[in-house]
């Protein structure tokens, strides 16, 4: 079924999370005892899946994008995946338009899988969206492979590493950078 997910983001041109990358988010679903989980970016609901096989059986995922079309084939996915549609809030909009909109302190992980320009805003609302202990996760955090290359001065590697940085940084976040994927950037709210 997620080689099929796969399969179907490829063709709408989504590049859906790796089987590691995954494997990684249903991991710290579970280690945080996830009841709810906001997703930015819900691509074709792949990482979704691996989310909610994490998160437990009577969490909710609130997962947000603005590709009506690519949250179909998401809906079909969870629907497939054995998933009642009560576990799953699909929001059609802009992220940084819908996230003020949803409560303070109430999500035990925040996944962002959207562009990198995005990523500070993200990174904002994650803090204030989550609950202490609350995990943020960052997909794309090695930028394609160029955040080691200190030769990399495109945008997309700048923001993710000025991102990368500020989290590190900060008193509010417990962080570790998980080579899986495209890189996931994990961090914990202190």
């Amino acid at each position: 079924m997620l080689r099929t997910a796969r399969a179907l983001a490829h063709e709408v041109g989504v590049d859906a999370v790796t089987p590691g990358a995954g494997a990684a988010l249903r991991l710290l679903a579970a280690a945080g005892n996830a009841r709810a989980v906001v997703e930015i970016g819900t691509g074709t609901g792949v990482s979704g899946v691996w989310l909610l096989r994490g998160m437990r059986p009577d969490g909710v995922l609130t997962t947000i994008d603005v590709e009506v079309e690519h949250q179909r084939i998401a809906r079909r996915l969870f629907q497939e995946a054995g998933f009642a549609s009560g576990r799953t809030r699909i929001i059609t909009g802009r992220s940084l338009d819908v996230l003020p909109r949803l409560a303070d302190g109430a999500y035990d992980l925040v996944f962002v899988d959207a562009e990198a320009a995005g990523f500070a805003a993200c990174v904002d609302a994650a803090l204030r969206l989550l609950r202490p202990g609350g995990v943020l996760a960052l997909n794309g955090a090695l930028a394609g492979g160029r955040i080691g290359d200190p030769a990399a001065r495109d945008v997309e590697t700048v923001t993710v590493r000025e991102t990368i940085k500020a989290i590190r940084e900060s008193e509010h976040w417990v962080p570790a950078l998980l080579p899986v994927g495209h890189g996931l950037l994990a961090a914990v709210k202190g």
